[in-house]
């Protein structure tokens, strides 16, 4: 046993996020994604079959994470925010390789396990609107475009497109039950200039050419889905 182990009050060894949760969050996500609603997946073939990749994902309904989550072709480690990691569903979240973050603030421990989860080769996922909204990409945090330049990731897009028809919805931030979801994986690109400068000037340039990529990614999802 380690002296740190011994000590009490030591604090306990830090446990990275599991890939091997991650794919376990994956079938389950498959099993209900696939049971609920009828997910249509396009280009996922674009998604790098090893290596570091972040997910950027538009974000207009509820099940936006636990869909990509379900029809990736990889194991994803979302950022979540922390208030739904109340009650049992805090320690589910958390075994199937989920990261918690809080939103009002510079939350080191979720940076260090999303900065950890991309060093590892996994592949991190982020609403980089923050919250759940239009889901148009009109308005990014700066944490995509830090976590994409730090790490040296691709970037892919992925816009989720569900029906806006209102009729058979259990919850009104839901797709109706048993409608087509379409969830369309675009290009990788990176973020940087090639520089590798990370000065706040660098990450805000950074953060309008990703802003640029995923209106774009949107647009053409939209077109080729006619949502």
């Amino acid at each position: 046993m380690s002296p740190a182990a011994s000590t009490p009050g030591a604090p306990a060894p830090r446990v990275t996020p599991s890939e091997r949760g991650a794919d376990v969050g994956r079938r389950i996500g498959v099993g209900l994604m696939y049971g609920l609603w009828k997910p249509r997946v396009l280009g996922s073939w674009r998604v790098p079959a090893t290596g570091p990749v972040i997910l950027a994902v538009n974000h207009s309904h509820n099940v936006d994470g636990p869909m990509v989550m379900g029809v990736a072709p990889r194991p994803t480690h979302f950022l979540i925010k922390k208030e739904a990691f109340v009650g049992p569903l805090g320690p589910f979240l958390r075994g199937i390789g989920q990261l918690q973050v809080d939103r009002t603030t510079a939350d080191r421990t979720a940076i260090t396990d999303a900065l950890a989860v991309l060093d590892q080769g996994g592949v991190l996922g982020i609403f980089p609107e923050g919250t759940r909204g239009d889901g148009d990409f009109a308005s990014l945090r700066a944490g995509l475009a830090y976590f994409a330049v730090r790490s040296g990731a691709p970037i892919v897009p992925v816009a989720v497109l569900g029906s806006t028809e209102r009729r058979g919805r259990l919850v009104k931030q839901l797709p109706p039950l048993r409608s087509r979801v379409d969830v369309v994986f675009g290009d990788p690109f990176d973020a940087g200039d090639g520089s590798g400068r990370r000065t706040r000037k660098a990450l805000d340039e950074a953060t309008v050419r990703i802003q640029g990529q995923l209106t774009a990614h949107l647009e053409n999802a939209r077109r080729l889905t006619g949502r």
